[in-house]
């Protein structure tokens, strides 16, 4: 099996892990998409839950919940995104990575812009919201949750790539776990968001570190520095 994966071609070899972590984000957003349309699965979940969340909630935790929806919105999340890659730029005297991280923003964000408008699926009913009419875009799938799971995702590849150890991936594996069902969590207990939209946020997430894995390995192999694949 190991030899016949390097008689292929350098190319395949480069792209195929990326290729295969986006295929496994799309299959995940197409499933999750194919339920909430045919009204299936989900159905039994999605507002029970969030009304669970409102009839559940106490002034401390809203106040902690909406402070991790504040720094992963649309407004300060950009901000702290463009300071840390101006930041990691500027320390390690290399753009790359910090360029790598902000193009991965902002495609996560135009695939998750496009698909609210194509699905066009409406918001929790506004008697379970914080705020009723704080969020006026469609609810299909989580922006915060896609901003979330693409930022821990994708920088925790950038910094395990260079030092592949198993202690490195762990890390990785539980603050993507952390950081993304944080802010998940938050967007349904505020009542923005059903489960099925933050499920379609880090399958979104999930697919552009597949993006991310395909163009940094395609520019390895073409500097002559992916070796094994």
């Amino acid at each position: 099996m190991r030899d016949a994966w390097y008689r292929l071609p350098p190319w395949v070899r480069a792209l195929a892990p990326g290729l295969l972590i986006a295929a496994a984000g799309a299959f995940g957003f197409v499933q999750i998409l194919d339920e909430v349309i045919e009204q299936d699965k989900f159905t039994g979940v999605d507002e029970p839950l969030i009304q669970w969340f409102a009839e559940h909630r106490t002034a401390w935790v809203t106040t902690v919940m909406t402070a991790i929806t504040t720094v992963f919105g649309p407004v300060v999340l950009p901000v702290l995104v463009a300071i840390g890659a101006g930041v990691w730029g500027w320390r390690s005297r290399g753009w790359r990575d910090p360029l790598l991280l902000v193009g991965a923003m902002l495609v996560a964000t135009g695939v998750t812009s496009a698909a609210k408008l194509v699905v066009g699926r409406a918001r929790p009913p506004e008697d379970v919201q914080v705020v009723p009419g704080l969020e006026e875009s469609f609810s299909f799938p989580s922006g915060h949750t896609t901003g979330a799971a693409t930022l821990v995702l994708v920088t925790g590849y950038l910094l395990w790539r260079r030092r592949r150890t198993r202690r490195l991936l762990a890390w990785w594996a539980v603050a993507a776990v952390v950081v993304v069902g944080a802010v998940a969590l938050t967007r349904m207990y505020l009542g923005y968001h059903f489960l099925s939209d933050v499920l379609a946020g880090a399958c979104v997430g999930v697919f552009t570190l597949g993006l991310v894995v395909m163009v940094d390995r395609w520019l390895d192999l073409r500097a002559g520095r992916l070796a094994s694949g």
